[in-house]
């Protein structure tokens, strides 16, 4: 069983209770890190909070969802150990874990719908990395930031 930690701004409270349930389905163990209603909040806030549990080992996946997934996608990726992939639909779901090991897929609640981002979740969590060339490129992620 997968454990994935999962936070989200106003902007994407709505479609972060959607997922829950999907990771449910899933059989995977979810951490949930807020917020918890629509009301305006900081997204980078919350960001930290899924970047420090993955950088913790206290999950190996994240998921974000703000908006438009943006937002989560830029405060996630200034953190050291993190690959976050803002994306729309079912194909760069998948392929940004085959190829990048991606660790937090970010999502936005004005942009998809529940169903898409469901199929795009069970996606994400159950594609492996393919390692081989990838992992040199990978690599360099960290090597570049600093």
């Amino acid at each position: 069983m997968k454990k994935i930690a999962i936070a989200c701004d106003h902007g994407g409270y709505e479609l972060k209770l959607e997922i829950i349930k999907k990771l449910a389905e899933l059989g995977c163990e979810c951490e949930d890190f807020g917020c918890d209603s629509t009301e305006s909040v900081d997204y980078p806030i919350y960001a930290e909070k899924v970047c420090n549990a993955i950088n913790e080992k206290k999950a190996e996946l994240g998921i974000l969802v703000c908006g438009t997934g943006i937002g989560m996608s830029m405060a996630a990726n200034k953190k050291k150990g993190i690959r976050a992939a803002c994306c729309a639909d079912t194909f760069s779901a998948r392929m940004t874990r085959l190829h990048n090991d991606a660790n937090i897929l970010c999502l936005g609640g004005r942009v998809v719908g529940a169903g898409l981002a469901c199929d795009m979740v069970e996606l994400f969590v159950t594609t492996e990395f393919m390692g081989g060339r990838h992992e040199k490129r990978i690599a360099l992620f960290d090597e570049t930031r600093g």
